[in-house]
């Protein structure tokens, strides 16, 4: 079940870095890596790359704290990770396929 989790520790540059991981490792690595699967409604644009929100922002958390997340742990939508993202000054647009 979804929880309030404190996201101040996690900064842009924890974002940035976890996308350069996913990048580095491909979807399907960066997936088994830190536990989350494809996103299905919305995609965290930058560079000229689509990523996964909610992954992204997972493993950015995990970066930030030590501490890893599940997939369940957190809202990936609009009051999820979407938020948090847009907070951090990040683009997230709904997928192009819907």
């Amino acid at each position: 079940m979804a929880h309030s989790i404190d996201w101040s520790p996690v900064t842009r540059a924890d974002v940035i870095i976890a996308m350069e991981d996913y990048r580095r490792l491909g979807a399907e690595g960066f997936y088994a890596a830190h536990g989350f699967g494809p996103t299905t409604t919305y995609d965290l644009v930058w560079e000229e790359f689509r990523y996964p929100p909610k992954a992204i922002l997972g493993a950015a958390y995990e970066l930030a704290t030590g501490t890893g997340l599940a997939a369940a742990d957190f809202e990936g939508g609009k009051t999820g990770a979407v938020k948090v993202l847009g907070k951090l000054g990040f683009t997230v647009e709904r997928r192009r396929d819907q």
